[in-house]
């Protein structure tokens, strides 16, 4: 990985969690009026000027929803379960590598022991397999292949027979099924779902 590149993974992974930890009220879409104080888009906002759309971009929208996501979760190993999720979208999507994200998280002021799983093994069979099923979200999730839609609490996820961990970001396990309302894939930690 070249030079270049890894300063641009910096530069993203810095601007994710920069804007992660800025109130909606603080960012330029609200005081455009693109978003709501709670992040959501207001639909009877034009997006007609540079200044709006520069203000509202895709990125944006990624971070907004993971902001809101992650507000919704009650908090303990959940909302760290979820927090590790999101670092996982935006290391697949984006490319960061996970030094660059342990190093972002740490000048933030946030350790990666924070993230450590402390969850339920019930789900999990021999190594990391995840036992097949139906099982339910505890707390809305993005789509992987959209990142904008959203999966809600309750909603219901296939896990088929060969599931183990897709990948791990900061120790904790990752998992992908498919979310029955919409046939997408949604990527998961054990501490985000239950039977």
């Amino acid at each position: 990985m070249s030079l270049l590149t890894r300063a641009g993974d910096l530069v993203y992974t810095f601007r994710f969690l920069k804007l992660l930890t800025t109130a909606f009220e603080d960012t330029n879409a609200y005081k455009l009026e693109i978003i709501d104080n709670e992040g959501k888009r207001i639909k009877t906002t034009r997006m007609d000027t540079p200044e709006k759309k520069s203000a509202y971009t895709a990125f944006h929208r990624l971070v907004f929803n993971v902001k809101r996501l992650m507000s919704k979760a009650p908090g303990g190993s959940s909302k760290l379960a979820s927090y590790a999720a999101a670092l996982f979208l935006i290391k697949e999507h984006y490319g960061v590598t996970e030094k660059n994200l342990e190093k972002i998280l740490k000048e933030n002021g946030i350790e990666t022991l924070d993230l450590i799983e402390e969850s339920s093994q019930w789900f999990l069979m021999k190594n990391k397999q995840l036992s097949p099923g139906i099982y339910r979200l505890v707390n809305e999730k993005l789509l992987t292949d959209t990142l904008d839609d959203r999966v809600m609490p309750k909603d219901k996820i296939r896990v088929d027979n060969n599931s183990f961990p897709v990948d791990e970001i900061f120790g904790v396990s990752i998992y992908k099924a498919q979310h029955l309302n919409t046939l997408q894939d949604v990527h998961f930690t054990i501490g985000e779902i239950y039977k």
